[in-house]
């Protein structure tokens, strides 16, 4: 039987506030001790009364709207009843049946196709604590709690289940992401969890309009990790489905050393969460001016930047896309144009796409890393020493060491003597001595093979390291062939 793959994506991003959630706790704990930013409200203590962080309530107005979501004008927090160990109250203050947005799209491109994608949701609440286990040889394994993430504003996205593929999924979660970053309301640094994504996957038998039970699937902390799971669950639904296998709702999760899916438990429904309002937090009434005075805070999103980049600085869809897709990268294209007004944009673009990013990814870092080394105008200085002073291998070698040490084009160019023989006295005994160790050359030259000229051509790179003029050197062979054919002709 044909089966259509069904994905409904729930992100969960770390809000960029200093305090926590409902305290004011610093929520920069990443490289401190274990339970070292703590206090009576994030550990759970009996007695104490949160208090809602105004910020986080803003960003998350923010990304509703960004996400082309309805604020809500009347919004509530309520507790959703659980008992895991990383969970300090045993209830997490969320939001159910009233969010702060509602009923939004995000638009993606896959294929070279545009497709919308809906969003129910963008509600707030707290993220819980770390669990760290410690494993002992010949004893009893045992697990540490460290509550310094406990209580940490957690804003969670839930997409409605239009994405079709693994593909369309990671596209999903890589502009998100972005309008995240843009927005500056989220690193959105899935490594570093704070950026997170549960995956909804289910399939609709062709003809039929029942869905197989849903399967949620977590641990997922990579863009990778997202399309490799919903690849490897899609077909164990299938097969299953194909064999007559009962398909159940439960939570698996992925573990990515062995690239497979593990039942973890039954699927939970709402009524299980026991959600009732919280009674220690007013609601909050949103006006319609709150609503607007945060609109105007909204800076130029991703897709509205690739527009513009495609106008003013006439580049094609594609590489528009790829630089705007980070907003880093986006940042540090402008500041090179803008520092070398006599390099195109699109030669800078094409620095960026090609060997920064090979660079980049060599590195595992990101386009800020590069940048502590190598500064926008310093890479449009490389550039313009590629026009005429070095050739482009050369100055991808610069490059190099310009990453690796962080000196600019000019010093590494004076110091390995790099800079690019256009003299044609100094190139003319060279080009002289190549013509004549290559007799062959010129005979094919003669014969009517264009492509002679190009071994000769690298034959003068060899003799001089690469210094010389490669224009130079080609029109002066071809003045040397010329003249040896004429001179033959005369005989």
């Amino acid at each position: 039987m044909n089966y259509q793959t069904i994905i409904g994506l729930e992100v969960h991003a770390q809000l960029l506030t200093k305090s926590k959630m409902y305290c004011g706790c610093s929520t920069d704990y990443a490289n401190a001790p274990p339970n070292t930013h703590v206090c009576p409200v994030c550990l759970g203590m009996p007695g104490v009364l949160p208090v809602i962080n105004r910020q986080a309530v803003e960003f998350t107005m923010m990304t509703a709207l960004a996400l082309k979501c309805t604020i809500s004008e009347f919004t509530k927090f309520d507790r959703k009843n659980y008992a895991y160990p990383d969970l300090m109250k045993g209830y997490q203050i969320s939001q159910y049946d009233m969010p702060i947005g509602l009923g939004g799209y995000l638009n993606i491109d896959v294929d070279e196709q545009r497709k919308k994608i809906g969003i129910t949701r963008v509600h707030l609440e707290e993220d819980v604590s770390k669990l760290l286990h410690r494993a002992v040889p010949g004893g009893e394994d045992y697990s540490l709690v460290d509550v310094n993430r406990s209580g940490c504003p957690l804003m969670e996205v839930v997409g409605e289940p239009d994405l079709r593929s693994p593909e369309e999924a990671r596209q999903y979660l890589i502009k998100l992401r972005s309008i995240l970053q843009y927005l500056g309301v989220s690193t959105g640094n899935m490594e570093e969890g704070s950026f997170r994504c549960d995956a909804n996957i289910s399939l609709l038998p062709e003809g039929s309009q029942k869905f197989t039970p849903k399967v949620e699937v977590k641990n997922l902390n990579s863009f990778k990790a997202v399309y490799l799971a919903m690849e490897y669950e899609a077909k164990r639904q299938r097969k299953a489905a194909d064999e007559g296998e009962k398909l159940v709702q439960e939570t698996r999760g992925w573990l990515d050393e062995k690239g497979k899916t593990v039942s973890q438990r039954s699927k939970e429904y709402a009524h299980d969460y026991r959600y009732f309002p919280e009674p220690d937090l007013p609601p909050l009434v949103i006006s319609l001016e709150q609503v607007e005075a945060v609109r105007k805070k909204l800076p130029e999103l991703p897709e509205a930047r690739r527009d513009r980049f495609m106008t003013q600085y006439d580049l094609p869809l594609y590489d528009a896309g790829l630089l705007t897709s980070s907003k880093a990268m986006a940042e540090y294209f402008e500041e090179g144009v803008r520092a070398g007004k006599e390099v195109a944009p699109k030669e800078i673009g094409n620095w960026l796409l090609g060997e920064v990013s090979r660079i980049i990814n060599a590195g595992n870092i990101d386009i800020d890393g590069f940048r502590k080394q190598v500064s926008p105008p310093a890479l449009t200085g490389l550039i313009l020493s590629a026009h005429g002073a070095i050739s482009t291998a050369m100055a991808k070698s610069v490059l190099e060491e310009m990453f690796n040490t962080g000196k600019n084009a000019a010093a590494i160019i004076k110091e390995r003597g790099l800079s690019q023989i256009s003299d044609t006295s100094e190139l003319e005994k060279i080009v002289a001595e190549v013509i004549h160790s290559n007799t062959q050359a010129m005979a094919d030259y003669r014969a009517g093979k264009e492509t002679a000229i190009k071994f000769l051509v690298g034959q003068v790179m060899k003799a001089t390291k690469g210094r010389a003029n490669p224009q130079l050197v080609n029109e002066m062979l071809k003045q040397k062939l010329a003249e040896a054919s004429n001179q033959a002709g005369g005989e």
